[in-house]
């Protein structure tokens, strides 16, 4: 598999009669990301044509040997699209698939064994990679390198569309597929966006539209021993490991850091190893986690990469977060989780697999506690968080029947080497 940081080539490898392949764009604002004119080259009409009328009897297209799917977004919206992704493999064997992404997702992809041959990181392009300033030099010579590759069929699976499926169209594919709302460019196949839906489900009855049959639900991803060896950041294994992440990508999803202080010290009075886990961003978030338990526990803020947080989650008996990326991931990995949700979080979020492994406890507060607005259906602006009054009793109760579970399931293991002071040596106190 090839990881490609920004693909800014391959227009040389266009034939010599020009860009025939190239979506003209035409600047209507300010912005050429916001609204789009394009023009459909004679080629894919061609080929488009001969594909709906070959169309295989079990809904797959013929001759399909090279696909894009963009799933860029968050880290919990790349494991979403895992189980779709698998369909696509196991439905075209023969082709090659080339996973567009963010470069969070890049990092974590570069060389580990997945439904996909090569991962290209998106430029910056409004509505699909916000994280920098998007440079139309940059989107344009990216856009004809794709052009390059032929791609006979692009999937969408990165949202409802109002800006994606332009993304779509530019890579000059001969099919498309993906999601749309009323506002979106329409693609050659299509289905309605509804945001109250689960995402997983969403991405296979997406690529149903091709063909793809699901093999599974639940996401998986393969762990690596290069992330093995980077969680060696956190330390020799000690028995029972629990990780703690009270971070999310919307302070409306956090769990305040006293609640999860307490159910961590909860989890260590109960013979487990505590860590708490976060992004460098999230350090305050992480050190008043730690500040406030009783028990020791080490601070990981900002201290591993995204393989060393997905080598940690391999020997954790238990993950306790929020709604949130490490969430999602520690479950594709393989971890017992359980995750605090917001109720109508849970049904596009919520985890797929058995009940002695995944949990959530869920708030149905559905009105702002600042102005009172129902956000169900819109939002009112303020940050105040939706999940604050879960009680911890509630948690502490799931997370330590979870670890009890994971405790009696596995075979006895041999003591974790402890240094000198005792058990809790080396692990920082609060």
């Amino acid at each position: 598999m090839r990881l490609h940081a920004n693909l800014l080539h391959g227009a040389a490898a266009m034939s010599a009669d020009g860009p025939h392949d190239d979506y003209r764009l035409r600047e209507d604002h300010a912005t050429h990301l916001q609204s789009v004119r394009l023009v459909r080259p004679r080629f894919r009409r061609t080929a488009l044509a001969s594909l709906e009328s070959t169309r295989a009897g079990d809904g797959r297209l013929p001759g399909i040997r090279r696909i894009a799917v963009l799933r860029a977004g968050g880290l919990g919206d790349f494991v979403f699209a895992l189980p779709a992704l698998q369909a696509l493999r196991e439905s075209y064997p023969g082709a090659s698939i080339s996973l567009l992404t963010g470069p969070a997702q890049g990092e974590l992809l570069e060389s580990r064994p997945g439904p996909w041959d090569e991962v290209l990181v998106v430029p910056p392009f409004a509505g699909v990679r916000d994280d920098a300033p998007a440079l139309i030099e940059e989107a344009e010579a990216f856009f004809q390198g794709m052009q390059a590759r032929r791609f006979d069929l692009a999937v969408q699976m990165h949202g409802g569309g109002r800006h994606s499926n332009a993304f779509i169209h530019r890579l000059g594919a001969a099919f498309t597929v993906g999601c749309r709302t009323p506002d979106a460019l329409p693609l050659d196949r299509w289905m309605p966006h509804v945001y109250l839906h689960s995402e997983v489900a969403r991405w296979l009855e997406l690529v149903a539209l091709v063909g793809a049959s699901p093999r599974g639900l639940a996401p998986a991803l393969e762990v690596t021993p290069r992330d093995r060896a980077e969680a060696a950041a956190a330390g020799p294994r000690r028995g029972l490991e629990v990780t703690l992440h009270p971070g999310a990508g919307s302070p409306r999803r956090r769990w305040p850091a006293e609640r999860v202080a307490a159910v961590g010290d909860r989890l260590a009075e109960a013979g487990a190893t505590v860590y708490v886990v976060g992004a460098a961003v999230e350090r305050d978030l992480t050190a008043a986690v730690t500040a406030q338990m009783r028990h020791p526990a080490r601070d990981l803020g900002g201290q591993l990469s995204l393989r060393g947080l997905v080598g940690l989650f391999d020997r954790a008996a238990l993950h306790v977060g929020n709604d949130s990326g490490p969430a999602h991931l520690a479950r594709a990995v393989g971890a017992p989780t359980l995750a605090v949700f917001w109720g109508p979080n849970m049904l596009t979020a919520g985890p797929i697999g058995p009940a002695d492994r995944h949990r959530t406890v869920l708030s149905w507060c559905v009105q702002c506690p600042e102005c009172g607005e129902r956000l169900v259906e819109r939002e009112c602006g303020h940050n105040s968080s939706l999940v604050a009054e879960v009680p911890v009793e509630a948690v502490a109760r799931e997370a330590l029947d979870l670890l009890d579970l994971h405790a009696r399931s596995r075979p006895a293991v041999e003591a974790p080497q402890v240094a000198a002071g005792g058990a809790d040596a080396g692990l920082a106190s609060g």
